[in-house]
């Protein structure tokens, strides 16, 4: 396994971010890390990408080398931030677009208000916006009081994108429609605290994965069925055959 490339800094919008490019050529892939996924949480992933293409990596703010948020972290602010970093690292679109779990937010909108900027989607075990309702109703007292805990002790941004949620699946629910592009949505079979979270969550969550795989009429769900949250650590090679069969798919259209 090959290290990470060297990290590159941008001033984006006033924000210091970090990221990397690995590859070379078409297609350019996109990878929009979870919250608080540093880059190095693609590390497993990042050499048989660069393979099909060019690779692109980056911190949000807050993260590893970039700078703590200087605006709310709201989706429109996310999205265009990426887009000026993309073209500041001089790769044009389109994109193929590859989100993890909260990151999928900012893929999702970033698809809709730019589709002619998308070639194509991968989602892993990405939020979906409907999530953000049902698991906040479900949220057991052990969790409430986990998340206070830990608020008390590193204290809140307020700046940061999950104080911001609501907003990005607003922004959302607002914007145009999915575009028509490959789509393929990778589930972890393996629910992450699913000992600590009702059925009734569990069962809508599912629901909802299928339902995001639904959004584009070229739209497919693959179940990792060793994986809980993070696919791209645990079967890297589901993910990297999702980008595949994305970008073949594009290639073919």
């Amino acid at each position: 396994m090959k290290p990470i490339p060297p990290k590159q800094k941008a001033s984006i919008h006033g924000q210091a971010l970090e990221y990397i490019i690995a590859g070379q050529g078409s297609p350019t892939i996109v990878l929009v890390n979870g919250s608080g996924g540093p880059i190095e949480g693609w590390l497993r992933v990042l050499e048989p990408l660069s393979a099909l293409g060019t690779v692109f990596a980056y911190n949000r703010p807050g993260l590893g080398g970039s700078g703590k948020p200087v605006v709310p972290q709201t989706g429109e602010v996310i999205v265009e931030s990426l887009r000026a970093l993309l073209l500041h690292a001089n790769l044009p679109p389109p994109y193929l677009l590859v989100g993890h779990s909260l990151g999928g937010l900012a893929v999702n909108l970033f698809a809709r208000t730019f589709p002619a900027e998308v070639s194509g989607v991968v989602l892993l075990d990405a939020t979906a916006p409907e999530d953000v309702r049902v698991m906040a109703k479900h949220q057991n007292g052990f969790q409430r009081f986990a998340q206070r805990t830990l608020d008390t002790i590193f204290g809140k941004d307020e700046f940061g994108e999950t104080e911001h949620v609501s907003r990005t699946v607003d922004l959302i629910q607002r914007a145009g429609p999915f575009p028509d592009v490959p789509l393929v949505v990778v589930t972890g079979g393996k629910p992450a605290m699913a000992w600590a979270t009702p059925a009734q969550a569990l069962a809508a969550r599912a629901e909802h994965q299928r339902a995001l795989a639904a959004l584009s009429p070229q739209g497919k769900q693959l179940i990792a069925s060793r994986s809980g949250h993070f696919p791209q650590l645990t079967e890297p090679e589901v993910v990297v055959e999702a980008v595949r069969l994305v970008n073949a798919r594009q290639t073919l259209s």
